[in-house]
């Protein structure tokens, strides 16, 4: 799938290009200097080749021009009461640097070359006005290259991507899905480096998230209740709505996916957070079932691919939880043809093959907890597993799993209450095989909690919690 500019800037750029400017009245005004205007003049409406030539014979003259310098101010700065004019310049200046690449590397070798363009992009909160758009255009196009330009990050990048960043987002946010495409491809442009990914990870409140919500539409994933309900295997305790992409388009959905993938080689920093924050591992096993084409099919393995590399003993567990496994061996027996499709899918069969071998009846029970959702699986209601299981449930990895029980019984599960049944029967259990330990539970707030849901609407609710308050009240006269 190409990445052409997207229709909507296309089509406000040519506008722009089409517009008569006064520009000797301009000068008259004191809006910009006639020796401005002659390089405007030189390089405007002519052919690339001539712009070519004339740029690279006066490379300091046109940096000048842009980003200002000993020898003048910016054209920006000089028309900074007339929008028009920065209009007409930032699409002509994201043409000369398209055009004429030696003019980028002249203007990254400015000591300030973002200067005058920063200010712009908080130009105004309107999200129909043009400047910060065109603005936030030729950044990504400069900043981009410049981040290519040296194996070490530079200041100026360090400076300019969160703001860039910041307005992006804000694109994403929109709910024109015109502009979505427009701050996602820029986002996609500007995540080159390991650095520019290790910024836009740090922002993730105002970038990732976004992004992930846009996801969560594609899957047919409705919001509602509790801000923890997860999707699980073929079903979820959000409600899946029919349709492929579920009202996004293709080529949004794909260019998401495609930053996503960028963000997945920071692996062992960005992994278990996804997964905490975003259940990154659920929410791709269901576009995985929906993937309308190869090449986002293709997308999403290879970025489970390499978020599972660097992150195995937290994501594969998941992964066999949600039943992905069996999702992978459904798609090997499609007709694919993309050979990168097909590595990445032999790979990951083979990575989860290799550890379901491994995997214990604890194995599968520490999975689903750490999944953050419950179901009743078969160790739930075997007695032979809590007298084996539960002292070793309270001490693995210094009581992660009580605290993820904790967290999990701390949601209200509007649309699940079966997972708060689960958590009160588990934590039963856990009392009646080691009640020497209740006070770890306790410290958590478990059995507040507990006693809380006593009192809860749903009948199986009331009933597993009663049974966990009984076994912490055989011990209360102790």
């Amino acid at each position: 799938m190409s990445l052409e500019p997207p229709t909507y800037l296309g089509s406000l750029q040519n506008n722009i290009r089409a517009r008569p400017i006064p520009w000797e009245g301009a000068v008259r005004a004191g809006n910009i200097t006639d020796d401005q205007l002659k390089k405007i003049k030189a390089v405007d409406k002519v052919r690339k080749d001539a712009r070519r030539q004339t740029i690279e014979g006066d490379l300091k003259g046109y940096v000048t021009l842009l980003s200002g310098g000993s020898d003048g101010k910016s054209v920006l700065d000089s028309a900074s009461r007339r929008t028009d004019i920065l209009q007409y310049i930032l699409v002509l200046a994201n043409d000369l640097i398209n055009d004429v690449p030696s003019l980028a590397s002249s203007l990254i070798a400015h000591p300030d070359p973002y200067r005058p363009f920063l200010p712009l992009l908080r130009h105004s909160t309107n999200a129909e006005d043009p400047i910060p758009l065109l603005t936030s255009t030729f950044l990504t196009t400069l900043v981009s290259t410049s981040l290519v330009s040296s194996t070490k990050p530079a200041a100026r990048d360090e400076e300019a991507l969160p703001e860039l960043y910041g307005y992006l987002s804000t694109l994403t946010k929109n709910q024109d899905s015109g502009l979505q495409d427009i701050g996602v491809q820029d986002f996609s442009a500007l995540l080159r480096t390991k650095r520019s990914r290790e910024i836009f990870w740090s922002h993730r409140k105002e970038t990732v998230e976004p992004l992930i919500a846009i996801l969560r539409s594609a899957a047919g994933v409705k919001e509602g209740g509790s801000s923890s309900t997860t999707l699980v295997g073929s079903n979820s305790i959000r409600n899946i709505e029919p349709g492929v992409t579920g009202g996004v388009g293709l080529q949004l959905l794909y260019r998401i996916l495609l930053v996503l993938w960028q963000l997945s080689f920071e692996g062992s920093l960005v992994g278990e957070d996804l997964q905490e924050d975003y259940e990154i591992v659920q929410l791709y096993t269901q576009l995985l079932r929906l993937s309308p084409k190869e090449k986002t099919t293709r997308l999403l393995l290879a970025t489970l691919g390499n978020l599972f590399s660097s992150n195995r003993t937290t994501l594969l567990p998941v992964a066999v939880f949600v039943r992905l496994p069996a999702l992978l061996t459904n798609l090997s027996g499609r007709h694919l043809t993309d050979p990168d499709l097909l590595e990445d899918l032999s790979s990951l069969s083979t990575m989860l093959d290799e550890y379901t071998k491994t995997q214990t009846t604890f194995d599968q029970y520490a999975a689903e907890v750490q999944s953050g959702h419950l179901r009743w699986s078969p160790p739930h209601r075997n007695p032979a597993f809590w007298k084996e299981n539960a002292r070793r449930i309270l001490d693995e990895a210094n009581g992660a799993l009580p605290k993820k029980l904790a967290e999990i019984l701390s949601k209200r599960w509007d649309n699940d209450k079966q997972v708060l049944a689960i958590g009160c029967h588990d934590l039963g259990n856990l009392v009646k095989e080691v009640p020497e330990r209740r006070q770890q539970l306790e410290k958590l707030g478990l059995k507040t909690r507990v006693m809380e849901l006593m009192a809860d609407s749903d009948e199986s609710v009331r009933w597993e919690s009663l049974r966990a308050v009984g076994e912490w009240l055989r011990y209360t006269f102790e």
